[in-house]
C-alpha cells in the first residue's frame, strides 16, 4: 500500500523546526587538510606540506589524503613547527582557532589564515537499497535523504518505516530508528549525516517471506510435487 511506500506522509501538519548544524568533533583516523595562510606567503611554507609538481597537476581528493594529517589514536596530530596538537574535543572550526592563535602568540607568523577540511568523511549504506556500499563526500553537513540518494533510493522492497542509523562518537556506537514514511524525523540529530554514519535499510515483510526457502510458492509446489511422487511410489510396490 502507498502508505507502506511513500515519503512524509504527514506533511500537511508537520512543524518544521529551524534546521540545527551539529559541529562534529574530530575522530580517531580522520584524515585533515591543514593550510596556512600569512601577510608573507614565504613565511608560511613551513607550515604547509609540500607536494611533488606530478601530484600537483593530479591535486586529486586521493592524493590530498595521501598528505593529509592521521588523527592518531591519541587524538594528535603532528603539526610542522609546532609539534604534537592535541585534537580531543575540538571541533573543526575549534582547531583552526587554536593553530591560528598557536602560531600568532608565539610569534611564528604574523596574522596567519588558518583552513582546515576533513578529507575522508564517509557514510556506509546497506540493505535495501539500489547501490549498496560507502561513499565519501566532501559537504560539511549532508542530509540522510541525501546519503540515500548516493545509494540509489530504497529498492521496492525496502521497509520505509524501519531504517536504522548506527553512528559512532568518541568510541561509543549509538543506534536510532526513523520511519521514513514520517516527517517527525526532520526535527531529530539524525536528519543530517555524521561521518563514520552506518545507514541500513530493513527489508519489508514480503522480501523476508520470499527470501526463506518455504516463503517460495514455486518451492513449496517442488516439495509437495516431490512427496506426492514418493508416496505414489511407494504405494505401488
Amino acid at each position: 500500500t502507498k502508505q507502506k511506500i511513500l515519503y512524509m506522509q504527514n506533511l500537511d501538519t508537520y512543524v518544521p523546526n529551524e534546521l540545527s548544524y551539529f559541529e562534529n568533533t574530530l575522530q580517531v583516523d580522520d584524515i585533515l587538510n591543514i593550510t596556512v595562510g600569512a601577510l608573507m606567503p614565504e613565511a608560511a611554507l613551513p607550515y604547509n606540506k609540500s607536494i611533488s609538481g606530478k601530484q600537483v597537476q593530479n591535486n586529486n581528493l586521493e592524493v590530498m589524503r595521501l598528505e593529509g594529517y592521521l588523527v592518531s589514536k591519541n587524538k594528535t596530530i603532528n603539526f610542522p613547527v609546532l609539534g604534537v596538537i592535541s585534537v580531543d574535543g575540538k571541533t573543526i572550526a575549534t582547531l583552526e582557532k587554536d593553530l591560528k592563535e598557536r602560531l600568532e602568540l608565539g610569534g611564528y607568523l604574523k596574522e596567519p589564515t588558518v583552513t582546515v577540511r576533513l578529507l575522508n568523511a564517509k557514510v556506509t549504506i546497506l540493505g535495501e537499497v539500489r547501490s549498496p556500499g560507502t561513499f565519501t563526500f566532501t559537504e560539511n553537513n549532508m542530509s540522510l535523504l541525501q546519503a540515500l540518494g548516493l545509494a540509489g533510493d530504497l529498492t521496492i522492497n525496502a521497509n520505509r518505516k524501519n531504517i536504522t542509523i548506527v553512528r559512532n562518537v568518541d568510541g561509543i556506537y549509538t543506534a536510532k530508528q526513523l520511519d521514513l514514511t514520517s516527517a517527525e524525523w526532520l526535527n531529530g540529530s539524525y536528519a543530517v549525516v555524521k561521518p563514520n554514519d552506518v545507514i541500513v535499510v530493513d527489508p519489508n515483510g514480503s522480501k523476508i517471506k520470499s527470501s526463506g526457502f518455504f516463503g517460495n510458492s514455486g518451492s513449496f509446489v517442488s516439495i509437495a510435487s516431490l512427496l506426492i511422487s514418493t508416496l505414489v511410489f511407494i504405494n505401488s510396490l
